[in-house]
């Protein structure tokens, strides 16, 4: 469990293992950056795989660590970690390609939506659930996988958006079912890695200076918000709902010296769903959102 680097013929693929749901915790966002930070800094490794373990690719930060540790050490922590770990993707010297599956969401999108390439499976679904967990971000990072109306429309209702949506709009490489994504993913490096390294390593670069959107600069604006939400309260009732699996309810959770006060009656609340669970409601309901593309698989059906 963890964080995992393989590396061999050139490639380097950076695993993320953190069950149930791969929300990361604090020292989770912050070994992802490193482990991208070092596979970029050796000079045999020529591309980046990132990929996860278990049922879906990431589920964002570790809501329940935020809330049963004192003060606001973890939530300071995660903000900084997930800027440390999306810079580290977008910062690395060789192509970094994200390997999807499953969900897709918070601090997941802010991943993959920082790589190079973005290779899916054919369940998987991307979304930004903040608004319902009191926070902000990542909006950078999904309006680069998604036109700006249609980002707008997921921010505001936390629906997601299917891999075939992705594809439709140029932004997923290959939408391929879940037992060849990594065959797929090892492809697209294979190719990158028989290139001759330093002119790669310069386009690498070359493109990300020509980038429209300071990427490192927007998310860190995008931060500035959450902050204030956490100051208002308002933050922490979201997410101290979510860990009880209960419904929001006006006014803030008080906050004591051990970290937030459980709401009256929290404790006859239904257990919450699992960390970052994907939200039920795809975009392809909201009116004028693109027909889901059909992958090979089902149009030879």
């Amino acid at each position: 469990m963890g964080i995992e680097v393989r590396t061999r013929d050139g490639i380097a693929e950076v695993i993320l293992d953190y069950p149930p749901v791969n929300a990361l915790p604090v020292a989770g966002w912050f070994g992802l950056a490193d482990a991208v930070t070092a596979a970029g800094a050796d000079p045999a490794v020529r591309a980046v795989i990132l990929a996860a373990e278990g049922r879906g690719f990431c589920a964002g930060v570790d809501i329940k660590e935020m809330q049963r540790t004192p003060g606001h050490e973890a939530l300071v922590g995660a903000n900084r970690g997930c800027f440390a770990a999306f810079a580290a993707v977008y910062d690395c010297p060789v192509p970094v390609i994200a390997a999807v599956h499953g969900f897709c969401l918070g601090g997941g999108v802010g991943l993959a939506g920082n790589a190079d390439i973005v290779v899916a499976s054919d369940d998987a679904t991307f979304g930004l659930p903040e608004v319902d967990r009191g926070a902000l971000g990542a909006a950078t990072h999904l309006a680069r996988l998604v036109p700006q109306q249609l980002m707008r429309a997921m921010v505001y209702t936390c629906r997601t958006v299917t891999a075939q949506q992705l594809l439709s709009f140029g932004t997923v490489l290959a939408v391929v079912p879940r037992d060849g994504l990594r065959a797929v993913a090892a492809g697209a490096a294979q190719e990158i890695a028989a290139k001759d390294p330093t002119i790669i390593r310069a386009a690498k670069q070359s493109l990300n200076g020509i980038d429209p959107v300071d990427v490192k600069r927007s998310y860190r604006y995008e931060q500035g918000f959450t902050f204030e939400l956490n100051l208002t309260g308002v933050a922490d009732q979201a997410r101290q709902a979510f860990v009880d699996g209960a419904p929001q309810a006006p006014g803030p959770v008080p906050r004591g010296p051990e970290g937030p006060q459980r709401r009256p009656g929290a404790e006859d609340q239904p257990p919450a769903a699992p960390d970052g669970a994907p939200p039920a409601r795809p975009c392809e309901a909201l009116p004028g959102a693109p027909p889901a593309r059909r992958t090979a698989r089902e149009a030879g059906r």
